[in-house]
């Protein structure tokens, strides 16, 4: 077996078209890994044929947690890692195609660029894009730690670059946007009060947010992609008003009397 596909899923029963209809005839197998899913997931997957392998497991913080379960329940010499929104563009399932038919280098893992979709359009400025993401790689050499959500796989050996890029729907409205934005700043919040770090207040709330926005929308030309462009980099910058807010707000919840 060359290429297994694979995707962890929680509530995905309106994104799985995605990665299943670009890439199903690509791979010998869909690795699935079902986290606590109350919708139609595995309904959904099911209807793709008999490559589709569901594991069913629970639904932990980090999500990096079930791509390593997905490690471990594929059999192809090759893992092909894709979210439930992501799909392939034409021109990178052939690429990966011809890749995987006749590779011969060293290279373990292979970093893909990404193009991510917001209010409308493929975000082609800001520093968003290429988004290089290690989504090809060599199942025998390939790991997640687990301990930073914005991490790659750990790979052993060479990384390779490919040219063709896979297509990111994370956000086909605002309102997914900033359930996804409210995570992850939670998260980064609360990796910042484990590791005992102290925020400083005119840092986070004047210093960090108008450099990052002066540098992605103007240096990264962000304007470029018009008012998805002018959003996305604005929000990118408030994050760091989140981050310290809840910091402080996790803070003053341990100081509590009982």
């Amino acid at each position: 077996m060359k290429l297994s596909l694979c995707i962890p899923a929680h509530n995905e029963e309106k994104n799985l078209h995605f990665p299943l209809e670009s890439a199903y005839d690509l791979v010998d197998e869909v690795i699935i890994i079902n986290a606590a899913s109350t919708d139609k997931t595995k309904e959904v997957a099911l209807q793709y044929g008999e490559k589709v392998k569901i594991f069913d497991f629970d639904n932990p913080k980090s999500f990096l947690i079930n791509k390593q379960r997905a490690i471990e329940k594929a059999q192809g010499k090759w893992i092909l890692q894709l979210d439930a929104d992501e799909a392939l563009s034409n021109g990178l399932k052939e690429e990966i195609k011809q890749l995987i038919a006749s590779h011969q280098s060293s290279v373990t893992g292979y970093y893909i660029p990404r193009k991510n979709y917001f209010l409308g359009r493929f975000l082609m400025k800001g520093g968003v894009y290429p988004d290089y993401v290690l989504r090809l790689y060599r199942r025998d050499q390939a790991h997640f730690k687990a301990e930073d959500l914005h991490e790659n796989v750990q790979i052993k050996g060479d990384v390779g670059y490919l040219k063709e890029a896979v297509l990111h729907y994370a956000d086909p409205n605002f309102s997914r946007y900033l359930l996804r934005w409210d995570r992850y700043t939670s998260f980064d919040a609360e990796e910042l009060m484990k590791k005992g770090k102290q925020l400083n207040f005119f840092n986070y709330f004047f210093i960090k947010p108008n450099y990052w926005f002066l540098k992605t929308y103007f240096r990264h030309k962000g304007l470029l992609d018009g008012f998805p462009g002018f959003v996305f980099c604005l929000f990118s910058a408030l994050r760091f008003w989140a981050i310290y807010i809840k910091w402080w707000s996790m803070k003053q919840k341990i100081k509590l009397p009982l």
